[in-house]
């Protein structure tokens, strides 16, 4: 089993772990390695330096990377907001603006609710004083991970 950096094209960094280097280039040529931050697919392996095990060896040195935990810190509190967000909402799908509406005016009870919606059904939604806000969410929130 092999423990592989790998970092997508939007800069997120993330571990993948594969049978082989070479189960790594079939399955991203495939286009089957995703970024679970973002759903990106073009991913990089990261270089990595091999551990060695030697006698009398110092304990390694803990690497200063503070803006990398940062990063890290940040990520980690975005997924959680997300997905707090997901599970206390009701995803409408393609419905959003209508049950929006329904809401607004009182024929349907009031609920947290997300969806997909055009900018023209959005911005019809604004018109009307119905508030609505665009929130991407990576397509690892469609699907559950390993």
């Amino acid at each position: 089993m092999k423990v592989l950096d790998l970092r997508c094209a939007q800069g997120h960094g993330f571990e993948g772990w594969f049978a082989s280097g070479d189960a790594f280039e079939s399955q991203r040529a495939a286009g089957h390695v995703d970024c679970p931050v973002c759903g990106e697919t073009s991913v990089t392996k990261l270089p990595t330096a091999p551990r060695l095990s030697l006698s009398g060896a110092k304990e390694p040195r803990a690497a200063v990377d503070a803006p990398a935990d940062d990063d890290r810190a940040r990520t980690a509190q975005l997924m959680h907001a997300m997905r707090e967000i997901m599970a206390r909402t009701e995803d409408v799908g393609e419905r959003f603006a209508e049950e929006a509406r329904k809401m607004h005016y009182g024929d349907a009870q009031e609920r947290g609710i997300r969806g997909r919606a055009t900018r023209v059904e959005v911005q019809a939604l604004a018109e009307e004083g119905i508030d609505a806000t665009a929130l991407v969410l990576p397509d690892a929130f469609k699907q559950t991970l390993q």
